[in-house]
């Protein structure tokens, strides 16, 4: 056997604790149960535990201390009793020396480790056997996206499963349903099934991160006068306030009208007025009345021409 202390990896002046905790960790590390087929780590397992047994036993260290005794126990030439007057390797505490001191907890690791091995291995088993994902599309209307809701999906196994559509929903989203895939044999997991919203686009509405645009036509007489008209929401209609003097392209926002957001928020609506001008031989005719009486140049207040 090599020196002892090189194999255990102590100094020769080591205690017995030092001895004892080196050995604890290298008999967790090199145990055979957690290393099978690893021949080189029974060889190591081996030699630790002939290195521990021999230097537990108190005799044999004082005598390979000095000299007296190579590594084996056999006597050394000229030092065939020790200062003791007693044969090497008669001493107490012979065998196993120390050993047994530790093997109960030293056992119950190792039993612990295999057992935590085990199970892993017994999870990786199932995770090779669980089924397959399955992939669908949801077409949902844009009000179903803002406000949420519940749709009824058929599966491509046939089943059909209520999918819960989060408010504020965007497109692209996947929703995840657990165990919804491919059913999986041996009683393995089943996979899951991945829901892809598409949200159709709506005929008035647009959606710019939580708020909600509108363009919304408003007649000369609205715009030029004020007045309240009706505007729609994805809450339904509202009576909003148009402003005396306003333009096209004056935007007025409605505060908690948007798309919901997270912890209970919601964006804005945005209302952009757009005035549209009537279809009528009498406007046209009083404007052409009124036009030349008037110095009227937009272009000249904003300074473009």
């Amino acid at each position: 056997m090599k020196d002892p202390y090189l194999v255990l990896g102590v100094a020769r002046t080591a205690s017995d604790d030092e001895i004892k905790k080196a050995y604890r960790a290298l008999a967790r590390e090199l145990h055979p149960d957690l290393n099978p087929g690893d021949s080189k780590a029974e060889s190591r397992f081996k030699d630790i535990s002939a290195a521990y047994d021999f230097l537990s036993d108190t005799t044999k260290r004082a005598q390979f201390d000095a000299g007296e005794i190579d590594a084996s126990g056999t006597p050394k030439r000229g030092a065939w009793r020790s200062r003791s007057g007693a044969r090497p390797g008669a001493g107490a505490g012979g065998g196993f020396g120390g050993f047994g001191e530790n093997v109960d907890d030293i056992l119950a690791e190792l039993f612990r480790r295999k057992q935590k091995g085990q199970d892993q291995a017994k999870a990786q088993a199932r995770a090779k056997t669980r089924g397959g994902d399955v992939r669908h599309t949801l077409t949902i209307s844009f009000l179903d996206a803002a406000a949420g809701g519940t749709k009824r999906v058929t599966l491509m196994s046939g089943r059909t499963v209520e999918v819960r559509i989060p408010p504020g929903s965007t497109d692209g989203q996947t929703l995840r349903l657990k165990g919804q895939g491919h059913g999986a044999d041996d009683g393995a997991i089943p996979g899951d099934a991945f829901i892809e919203l598409k949200v159709e686009e709506h005929s008035h509405f647009k959606r710019r991160e939580l708020d909600v645009l509108l363009d919304l036509p408003v007649t000369v007489q609205e715009a030029v006068l004020g007045g309240k008209v009706p505007v729609p929401t994805i809450d339904g209609k509202v009576m909003v306030t148009v402003p005396p003097g306003s333009n096209s392209g004056a935007v007025l926002r409605l505060k908690g009208k948007g798309i919901a957001g997270p912890h209970g928020t919601r964006g804005d609506q945005l209302v952009t007025l757009s005035v549209v001008l009537p279809e009528d031989a009498d406007f046209r005719a009083l404007v052409e009345k009124w036009g030349p009486r008037h110095g009227y140049d937009p272009r000249a207040k904003a300074g473009i021409v």
